[in-house]
């Protein structure tokens, strides 16, 4: 019952939405079309103003991994890590998901391809990719959009937050799937 009833919101609820936002603007009397491109205007503005932003931290990526620092701190942080019977292999993607959200994909895509979906490793970089963010790509983008320029205690807290999402991640795994 509750899989057919997804299934049907799943079906009807994009177009259900666009048949009602321009019924509700003509409802208030908003003049629904000129209200759009308003708002796409200010999307393209807000594009044209992120754009070096994001340029900056797709170069930055591509540098880390070029170079291979990416490898180099999971390598050092190893040691630590097994410790708590951390696999090494989720490394990678602890380290790429606060940098990037493709690149960490692609770190994943390759774990449960290597490993399997029903693996432990599979369900630990699912859950990883699935509760961190890409902290530095929002702050770079979203930040420099509305021209904050201090951003020392967003990245503080932000890593903070990665890194106890992942921990807990761990956790969670160890408990439901070992």
């Amino acid at each position: 019952m509750a899989s057919r009833l997804i299934d049907v919101v799943s079906t009807w609820a994009v177009p259900l939405f666009l048949v009602a936002v321009p019924v509700y603007g003509a409802i208030k009397k908003v003049k629904v079309y000129e209200s759009f491109v308003e708002g796409a205007k200010g999307g393209v503005q807000t594009a044209v103003r992120i754009i070096p932003y994001l340029v900056a931290m797709l170069v930055a990526v591509g540098m880390l991994r070029a170079a291979g620092a990416i490898d180099l701190m999971a390598s050092a942080l190893d040691p630590l890590l097994s410790r708590i019977r951390f696999p090494s292999e989720i490394l990678p993607l602890a380290i790429m998901r606060p940098l990037s959200g493709s690149g960490s994909l692609g770190i994943v895509t390759e774990l449960v391809s290597t490993y399997g979906p029903d693996s432990f490793i599979g369900r630990l970089a699912a859950s990883a990719y699935g509760s961190t963010e890409t902290t530095f790509y929002v702050l770079a983008v979203y930040f420099g959009a509305v021209g904050v320029r201090k951003t020392r205690h967003a990245v503080v807290a932000g890593l903070t937050a990665d890194v106890v999402s992942l921990l807990v991640a761990f956790l969670v795994c160890r408990l439901a799937f070992m």
